[in-house]
């Protein structure tokens, strides 16, 4: 034999909210465990070394006119005075910006992000 069971409107807004709810949590959860899982993998490589370069400028010369420098002689740039530097990580530009002094040395400002669609995952 089959109960049969009368339900009016609020309690099918109550299973819906509580079932709406549980979903709510199941996703959160989820998210959590992913993000926790990303976190390990990047984890893995915190202690690899890169190299990162800050290039002021580039000059082109030939053999002659290299093998003429001496002390205090100038090379002149591409770049002008004011314009963002080019600052590379294991050979591959990934942002721009500005030489600053920090105490009695040179450092790098990042003004600008470089991407450049496939080269960043």
């Amino acid at each position: 034999m089959i109960k049969s069971q009368k339900l009016d409107l609020r309690d099918l807004q109550e299973i819906d909210s509580k079932e709406l709810s549980e979903k709510g949590e199941e996703k959160n959860l989820s998210r959590e465990l992913q993000s926790s899982q990303e976190m390990l993998d990047l984890k893995t490589v915190y202690d690899i070394p890169v190299k990162v370069s800050a290039v002021l400028g580039r000059a082109s010369m030939h053999v002659r006119q290299f093998l003429e420098l001496s002390r205090g002689s100038v090379v002149t740039l591409d770049r002008c005075v004011g314009d963002p530097i080019d600052i590379y990580v294991n050979d591959r530009l990934v942002a721009r910006g500005e030489v600053v002094v920090v105490d009695q040395s040179l450092g790098i400002s990042m003004t600008e992000l470089v991407k450049s669609g496939a080269d960043f995952l």
